[in-house]
């Protein structure tokens, strides 16, 4: 038995004996990055170290900092966990060394990639046609989608923005929902489009975009649009209206639509939640995340675009060495990275794994789980529920009976702090319309309905321990 066998199998048994931690661990972490870094950090040896005994200290290193988010109760931000296939798949990624970005480097990750991504075009109701891309995420999928979207509407200008640059080109109006993803907006930094430059639509209480906003919006100005719409608002899991937004849009001469759906595109697989969706396969690009309600692991996005000429004109390179071809896909075409990870095959066996119906069932769980979640806190007098509860997202105010929004604020920070120290379960803060919320995801492919009712139970402890 040589060093890889021993060292595969260390890493297998402590992989394991993780896994199984999960539905009964502290959710939270229980160490901070500087005693992780004191646990970790020593000067650098001279000597070489036997791999397996590398791997155990790395192990019990890092462990008090590892946070349980791959379990059925963390709740903080919408994480999902890793399906046994996926994670499976992702060590023999990892073994097998691709890189993924040319046909010439791995045949088998374009192949995996081009077969994945049409699968996920059909589970999401994607016009077929569109290319596909696997970036790391939603937010570099945002970058692409607004990067095809650029080379568009300026070519029709008669700019090539890919060969000229900015300096002197057409200007280009960028308008967004005022409740856009943080993300969004890094992704117009990166394109030279401008953080600050955007135009803000109003939205509603939900923070759905105001369709009749964004019409009277693009009317009033002129030249090329990018409109970017959400599909699942961060806080709410509210959609945009697609069909209307998607018409003011078309009524444009020169104008592309973006929707940045990093879990909402997948309401799409559940024909109750498809209304949410209406109208979606009307826009130019998509992004959405695997490594959220696909449950992949980390990392992995999708980016689709309806134009092929224009995403792979925003993003493709060629030079001698790259050994191209005609009819062949180099998966680089589609995203920033060159040498990248070959995640097709992850997404691959996720899909094969679960098939159309168990995609389906995953979401419609965590979509039921969260109501479940929402009606238990919502019959405590001193809990509310601030939004419409339409997807995973629950939004949870806590206020004495009788106080003021002061005390409000200062109870929910207080209930959210104690529950993350209790470890029963895991969820963050956030600010929703001036008021503190926690807020509550549910988007793991393990959590059970004794998942959340275990969940809703800590919280109300919390609320008693902290009122």
């Amino acid at each position: 038995m040589d060093d890889r066998d021993d060292t595969l199998r260390t890493a297998a048994a402590l992989a394991s004996e993780f896994l199984h931690s999960l539905p009964e661990r502290h959710v939270g972490a229980v160490a901070d990055g500087a005693a992780v870094h004191d646990r970790l950090n020593s000067p650098l040896p001279e000597e070489s170290a036997e791999p397996a005994q590398v791997v155990r200290e790395l192990a019990a290193a890092v462990e008090p900092g590892l946070v349980a988010s791959a379990g059925p109760r963390y709740f903080g931000f919408v994480i999902g966990g890793a399906l046994p296939a996926a994670v499976a798949a992702d060590w023999l990624t990892t073994a097998w060394a691709q890189n993924g970005a040319l046909h010439a480097s791995s045949p088998a990750a374009a192949a995996a990639e081009e077969v994945a991504g049409a699968w996920l075009l059909d589970l999401l109701g994607l016009p077929a046609e569109a290319s596909i891309g696997f970036p790391t995420g939603a937010g570099l999928g945002n970058a692409v989608g607004l990067a095809a979207g650029r080379h568009a509407v300026l070519s029709r200008e008669g700019w090539d923005v890919e060969t000229r640059g900015l300096y002197g080109a057409p200007q280009i109006r960028v308008l967004i929902g005022d409740e856009a993803h943080g993300t969004l907006l890094t992704a117009l930094q990166y394109l030279g489009l401008g953080r600050e430059r955007v135009t803000r639509v109003p939205v509603d209480e939900q923070g759905r975009m105001r369709a009749d906003a964004l019409e009277s919006t693009l009317r009033a100005g002129s030249g090329p649009a990018i409109v970017a719409a959400q599909a699942g608002n961060v806080n709410s899991g509210a959609f945009d209206p697609f069909d209307p937004i998607a018409e003011a849009v078309a009524a444009q001469p020169n104008a592309w639509l973006h929707v940045d759906g990093a879990f909402g595109l997948w309401a799409h697989v559940v024909p109750r939640l498809r209304p949410l969706v209406a109208g979606i396969e009307r826009a130019d690009s998509w992004a959405t995340d695997a490594h959220k309600w696909l449950n992949v692991g980390y990392d992995c996005g999708l980016v689709a675009v309806r134009d092929r000429q224009a995403h792979r004109a925003a993003m493709a390179v060629t030079a001698p060495y790259l050994m191209q071809g005609s009819g062949i896909r180099d998966n680089w075409e589609y995203v920033f990275d060159s040498s990248r990870r070959a995640r097709g095959f992850v997404v691959w066996a996720t899909l094969r794994s679960l098939g159309r119906g168990g995609i389906r069932a995953l979401v419609e769980r965590c979509c039921d789980l969260a109501v479940r979640i929402a009606d238990q806190l919502g019959a405590d007098p001193r809990i509310e529920i601030l939004n419409d509860v339409v997807l995973n997202q629950v939004l949870a105010r806590f206020r004495p009976v009788g106080g003021t929004d002061a005390e409000a604020d200062a109870l929910t920070d207080a209930v959210v702090r104690r529950v993350q120290e209790e470890g029963t379960a895991w969820m963050g803060s956030t600010v929703w319309h001036g008021m503190k919320a926690m807020r509550i995801s549910v988007s793991n492919w393990s959590t059970t309905a004794a998942d959340a009712d275990r969940t809703a139970d800590a919280v109300l402890r919390a609320v008693d321990a902290s009122a």
